[in-house]
């Protein structure tokens, strides 16, 4: 080998290396898109955060929205690897259609509370929502939106829904109903405990817890979908929201862990 190709054997061997190192780190780094109920926006967003700090080279994008908006999108096709779903009956049914890649596991049990951000929710029942001053009331749409069906359920328990069916504005999911509240496009919202709990929004009002009686379990659960089987980030992550610190996390936004007494 004459003195030039040696001299570029010089040259080129650390960027065969850094080459061959660069691609080893890109194969050990993997990335997942979770479909997340918008009532795990605090919650979830704390909780990928201690996992990407144990795990830097990983890749967690979450989308939040309305869990039975999810449902028909991953009947579609949609490219999420995992589904959290405000209600458990969503990802049962994609379970048992062939949609999931794992068995459909039970992760907390939501509540809902009345939530104002320009009145003390805190003083206030379901029955004041019949106040004639009371124009706007904000809930998710009950259509496709978990946390909405039991404001219905709710509302009909108390004997309510016909008053106050005319002052109802709905929001897409959990989220955008606390947007009309923040707003002031509705003077109070029935929206979710792990959403109120949350400093951005206790800071602005209190909430007054709505008794469970009156309304079906929240129960919610998670698959990994048929498209992430077989994909180690997706397993990972799961046991990672199966740990003692995740569930310290949504303990804390108000859930109820699965086995736990619902506080009535």
């Amino acid at each position: 080998m004459g003195y030039l190709a040696q001299h570029l054997m010089k040259l080129i061997k650390p960027l065969l290396l850094a080459g061959s190192l660069l691609l080893s780190l890109s194969a050990h780094a993997e990335k997942i898109a979770v479909a997340a109920a918008a009532d795990l926006k605090f919650a979830m967003d704390e909780m990928v955060a201690a996992f990407k700090q144990a795990n830097p080279a990983d890749e967690v994008e979450v989308i939040y929205g309305s869990s039975g908006k999810f449902h028909t999108q991953i009947q579609q096709g949609a490219p999420y690897d995992l589904y959290f779903s405000a209600d458990i009956a969503f990802p049962r049914e994609l379970a048992k259609n062939g949609f999931a890649a794992s068995e459909v596991k039970p992760y907390a049990f939501g509540r809902i509370v009345l939530w104002s951000a320009s009145m003390d929710a805190t003083k206030m029942t379901l029955a004041s929502l019949a106040d004639p001053k009371i124009t706007r009331i904000a809930i998710a749409n009950p259509k496709h939106a978990p946390y909405g069906k039991r404001a219905e359920e709710a509302l009909r328990a108390a004997g309510l829904w016909e008053k106050i069916e005319p002052k109802l504005v709905y929001g897409e999911n959990i989220a955008h109903t606390v947007q009309f509240v923040q707003t002031g496009n509705a003077q109070v919202g029935i929206i979710a405990l792990a959403l109120a709990v949350n400093p951005e929004l206790a800071s602005r009002g209190g909430y007054w817890l709505i008794p469970d009686t009156l309304h079906e379990p929240l129960e919610q659960g998670y698959i990994i979908t048929k498209r992430a089987e077989g994909n180690t980030l997706a397993k990972r992550f799961t046991d990672y929201i199966d740990s003692k610190p995740a569930c310290a996390v949504m303990t804390q936004y108000g859930f109820v862990l699965p086995g736990e007494v619902i506080n009535k």
